[in-house]
């Protein structure tokens, strides 16, 4: 079986590995619903190291 067969076959089998779109370049997360209040999306926004 020569490279080019073994590549296609991997292919076949493995499916794509790497997507072609990255999540920068698609809608997700920025379609937040606005039916939350401010203080909702201000405790969403609270560092890690500050607790809750």
């Amino acid at each position: 079986m020569t490279r080019s067969e073994r590549v296609r076959r991997a292919l076949e089998l493995m499916g794509e590995l790497e997507s072609r779109t990255t999540r920068d370049e698609t809608a997700e997360g920025w379609g937040e619903s606005a039916d939350g209040s401010r203080d909702d999306e201000l405790r969403r926004d609270v560092p890690p190291h500050h607790g809750d």
